[in-house]
């Protein structure tokens, strides 16, 4: 019998975002399977409660993924669960990306046919800009179940930061990866988010003030490094990866 596969949302941050519906599946599944992007880590590891040795090797990863940060905050006895490591690099080399997400789902498969049931957890929502759907979709076409949990999205709880409405009557919402050119998106009406900002930030800020735009930011949105900005000005050419800008209409 096949086990299935969960893709896990558990919020921007704040670890009292992370759903019953989350904590329940994360609880009750076999495997946690953590999506990593250190520079050095390219292939699949897994690592049981028992092997002492690889959970000393691998407590750097831990530290550097926000996703299992966030659960362990309220559920620590994650510690104990067995874990996938899925190296999900962030590079934009379509053929080298596709190998890797191949065998990440590969390797994910080989349990799933074990029977065990697999949580992968990401932060945020796993239908915005999440790595986890490269996993489950493949999983997905090779005939196993699977199952999407939704987490609150990182641009709706920056907006409840800022005390904004994203949209009202007619109004229209526009999520931008700003890691890439941006100047025709932000002809658009209505209200624009900028995710996944990066190295791009002096560049947007440049942009952002030629066109005149009203704008805030909320830098780790729920976590003990959150940092509000309400002006362009104010807004740091070294902000970090998660930072979501929102432009209002002129």
């Amino acid at each position: 019998m096949s086990g299935k596969f969960y893709g896990v949302g558990v919020g921007p941050g704040d670890p009292e975002l992370l759903t019953l519906k989350a904590f329940r599946c994360i609880q009750e599944s076999d495997i946690i399977a953590l999506p990593v992007s250190h520079p050095n880590t390219l292939e699949v590891i897994y690592q049981t409660e028992k092997s002492k040795e690889s959970q000393s090797q691998n407590e750097k990863l831990l530290e550097t993924c926000i996703a299992y940060q966030i659960v362990h905050t309220v559920c620590p006895e994650i510690e104990e669960k067995a874990k996938l490591f899925l190296p999900m690099p962030m590079m934009k080399e379509k053929k080298v990306l596709k190998q890797i997400h191949d065998t990440c789902a590969e390797k994910t498969m080989e349990f799933l046919r074990q029977g065990k049931e697999i949580a992968f957890i990401t932060l945020g929502d796993p239908t915005v800009y999440s790595t986890c759907l490269y996993v489950e979709k493949r999983i997905r076409k090779a005939g196993f179940e699977t199952e999407i949990i939704s987490g609150v999205p990182s641009f709706c709880a920056a907006a409840a930061k800022l005390g904004i409405s994203l949209a009202e009557n007619m109004e229209e919402i526009h999520i931008i990866p700003a890691s890439y050119q941006v100047e025709e998106s932000l002809k658009l009406s209505g209200t624009k988010i900028l995710m996944k900002t990066g190295t791009k930030m002096p560049w947007l800020k440049r942009i952002i003030k030629e066109q005149g735009f009203p704008v805030r930011m909320v830098e780790n949105c729920g976590m003990e490094t959150e940092r509000i900005y309400d002006s362009v000005d104010e807004i740091p050419e070294q902000a970090g990866y998660y930072s979501l800008l929102v432009l209002k209409e002129k």
